[in-house]
């Protein structure tokens, strides 16, 4: 199975990949973990990555497109992957196009996660991650059982700098100006299938499951 997950910031990609890719048993390759793992790390790449996203603007594509490449060649991604969070731009996914026909394989389907604005922002604002094992929860829809605390570990809760309300909607933007044309480019490719992204998460996975089935 080779997916792309593509949707908004905040859409439930991110979730659904994480099951679905172990139930398929092939890797999620996640470029903003990726990337945050980076920053952690303090390296160049992080450092500048850190200042890019602090913004709410897309890591330039030359540096994801390596990021990606150097994924792809290895052996746990042989036989299939979930990309989640790649490509966002037309450059890139050109770039992905050429890279999977040297490596002789090609995409099942692109899976389009439809989420309304009002949603998105309520789902990204609320977010709490802990800082120790990085477990996600919501202030609304997942709040842990002490305020600010994680449930799993008793790491200490925080929200990410992007996001804020205000870089949220910056993010959002940005996604509509730049990655939105990837839908018409995948669709005349045959390869785009929407499901709706809001909804119990069995009933998400479910549309998914039925997508990824169809499109093979």
């Amino acid at each position: 199975m080779r997916l792309i997950f593509l949707g908004p910031p905040g859409a439930g990609k991110g979730t659904q990949a994480r099951e679905l890719a172990r139930e398929w048993g092939v890797p999620q390759i996640a470029t903003g973990e990726m990337l945050r793992e980076a920053v952690a790390a303090g390296t160049a790449l992080g450092r500048e990555a850190k200042r890019i996203m602090e913004t709410g603007a897309l890591v330039p594509d030359d540096v994801m497109i390596g990021l990606i490449a150097e994924r792809l060649r290895q052996s746990d991604a042989g036989g299939g992957f979930i990309l989640d969070g790649f490509p966002r731009t037309i450059a890139q996914a050109e770039a992905l196009e050429r890279l999977l026909k040297d490596l002789d394989q090609k995409l099942d389907a692109v899976v389009f996660f439809e989420v309304a604005e009002p949603e998105l922002v309520r789902r990204l604002t609320g977010r709490r991650l802990c800082r120790q094992c990085q477990t996600a929860f919501h202030t609304v829809s997942a709040p842990p059982r002490q305020e600010g605390v994680c449930d799993r570990c008793g790491g200490p809760l925080y929200q990410r700098e992007d996001d804020s309300e205000a870089t949220v909607r910056h993010r959002l933007a940005v996604y509509e100006r730049q990655t939105s044309p990837l839908l018409d480019y995948y669709r005349r490719r045959g390869l785009l299938a929407s499901i709706q992204g809001e909804g119990a998460i069995g009933t998400v996975r479910d549309a998914i499951r039925r997508a990824a089935t169809e499109a093979r």
